[in-house]
């Protein structure tokens, strides 16, 4: 694997276990809810009993893309301040966009093919897609899942114009237009306060070495239940009428405060998914959630036409998982080492996830303020 873990949660190494590992299991969760979620729609839709029974876990297994947010919040504020703005932008390039363009391409290869989205099928949705445009365009992401892509590279874009801002030139003038732009942004697209929350958590993770290594597992196991409870009462496309919803905001706050104890060295959620298995999820975590998309779709449409599905639920859907679950790990590890970890690796010489250096803290707000912290943490999205 890449990248070397520490001890405890990695904040030593400047890797942390609990992070990396909710990276997979928030991959899992996207993974499971499209696999029942899929077949709810398109394969029990008449079963009052089982869409009834799996709408819970439908629900929550969505909450997986928030929960890629609030990490990638956390994680990407060390790597804007590390680098300068040039070099960042090149870093997130080759760690997002190759992977992203070529299953792009498949899918409008597949499309052009099959015309099975037609409003994708033409030049303005296609240079949208691949230019990360598509949200100001009116028009749909290209490849599966990468919906949430775009609000990230948005998310990286902002962050790295705040750092520039803040640290480097300190007009006052770019930090009105940054506050205007940042203000935009949120009040356009709400969903982006997950990756606000995760910024926060970061400032205040650095500032606060009791955050760093404070242990409080039965406040964080009552925040891990609430998280599950308000995640699984409904989906949300988070614009601001969900808002009016208490269980939104409710939800948002919980998973603040969850996280804001789960970065801990000592937390429950490090200690738990610093097994090998999670951690190797977590690494291959972008990989699993580009590609099951596809896998997911070419095996339930292979069961269906062999009359797989029955009217035994249980065991058609355990046969769906097992069959799905082995063809998307295989190809999400080929995937992950040729078109995800090689073309960053062989640019730069170096691990996607790595130790790294010593790096700068931020004071907000007015007059920034640059002074030596500990080592930062390794950096890292409706098909049915």
């Amino acid at each position: 694997m890449s990248g070397r873990r520490s001890p405890a949660n990695g904040t030593d190494s400047g890797f942390n276990t609990a992070l990396h590992g909710l990276r997979g299991i928030a991959s899992v969760m996207v993974f499971a809810a499209h696999l029942i979620g899929g077949a709810a729609r398109h394969i029990y839709e008449t079963d009052v009993g089982y869409i009834s029974a799996i709408t819970p876990w439908w629900n929550f297994g969505t909450f997986g893309v928030e929960i890629f947010f609030v990490i990638s919040g956390f994680v990407i504020l060390p790597s804007a301040m590390r680098y300068d703005i040039r070099e960042f932008a090149a870093r997130r390039f080759m760690r997002l966009y190759p992977l992203f363009f070529a299953l792009s391409i498949l899918f409008i290869a597949l499309n052009a093919a099959t015309d099975l989205y037609p409003k994708l099928n033409t030049g303005q949705a296609i240079v949208a897609g691949l230019t990360f445009t598509d949200i100001f365009a009116g028009t749909e992401q290209l490849t599966p899942n990468a919906w949430s892509l775009t609000y990230e590279v948005w998310f990286y874009v902002l962050t790295a114009a705040g750092v520039s801002v803040l640290l480097r030139h300190r007009s006052k003038l770019a930090v009105l237009l940054l506050a205007v732009a940042v203000g935009a942004f949120v009040a356009r697209f709400p969903i982006s306060l997950y990756f606000v929350t995760g910024l926060a958590i970061r400032c205040l993770y650095d500032r606060h070495p009791s955050i760093r290594t404070g242990r409080h597992p039965v406040l964080e196991m009552l925040l891990i239940v609430a998280v599950i409870a308000l995640g699984s009462r409904g989906h949300y496309e988070y614009d601001w009428q969900d808002f009016r919803n208490p269980v939104v905001p409710l939800l948002l706050a919980a998973t603040a405060l969850y996280f804001l104890l789960a970065v801990s060295a000592q937390s429950l959620t490090a200690k738990a998914l610093g097994r090998p298995v999670f951690l190797y999820l977590g690494t291959v975590s972008y990989s699993l959630y580009l590609v099951h998309p596809y896998t997911y779709y070419a095996v339930r449409g292979l069961l269906d036409r062999h009359g797989v599905f029955t009217d035994d639920i249980a065991l058609s859907m355990a046969q769906f998982f097992v069959l799905t679950g082995v063809t998307t790990l295989v190809l999400t590890h080929v995937v992950h080492r040729t078109l995800e970890r090689w073309p960053y690796e062989w640019v730069y010489r170096q691990a996607i996830y790595r130790d790294k250096g010593p790096r700068r803290s931020l004071r907000l707000p007015w007059r920034p303020v640059v002074k030596p912290v500990a080592p930062a943490t390794a950096t890292r999205q409706p098909l049915p």
